[in-house]
């Protein structure tokens, strides 16, 4: 099992989207490399922390590589806006992706440079280690499965099977 958190606007879409994904074995939303303890989301919301809306993933690399996970993220995310996807805005909706394994990180740079051929303005999609990663507030997971009318900035053709 390997493990990668992708930041992408509210952590909800997020979540829902790579639960569709194949050899994504869990995942749950949370706050990333902020610089706090144990943040709130009503404490994240108000831009002092530094964290990132995000969701851990945790992932089967037999079932589904790197590779395949980051061209879904880069599918769901405008990399080229700075704090804000959808109507979200603020610091905590960053693009971001934070990996634990240290061997990730060329196949992750790779995978932006390759990117951002598609683009015109400079992808501005935050790529560093995961310092930390507190769990939301258990209303926060797996979210729009308990609401499935609830907000979303991804196109919601994208979180059929």
């Amino acid at each position: 099992m390997k493990d990668i958190v992708f930041a992408g606007g509210c952590f909800w879409g997020v979540e829902a989207y790579f639960n569709l994904i194949d050899g994504v074995m869990n995942t749950k939303v949370g706050y990333a490399n902020g610089n706090t303890e144990n943040p709130t989301y009503e404490a994240v919301c108000s831009k002092n922390t530094g964290f990132a809306e995000a969701c851990y993933i945790t992932y089967e690399e037999n079932k589904v590589s790197l590779t395949e996970l980051l061209r879904a993220y880069w599918k769901v995310v405008d990399p080229t806006i700075l704090n804000r996807q959808g109507h979200d805005i603020g610091t905590q909706y960053r693009t971001g992706i934070y990996y634990k394994d240290e061997s990730d990180l060329p196949c992750i740079l790779k995978s932006r440079e390759e990117e951002q051929q598609k683009y015109d303005k400079p992808i501005v999609t935050e790529i560093d280690f995961l310092k930390n990663f507190y769990n939301a507030e258990e209303y926060h997971q797996k979210y729009l499965e308990k609401n499935p009318t609830g907000y979303c900035h991804i196109p919601r053709e994208l979180l059929k099977r």
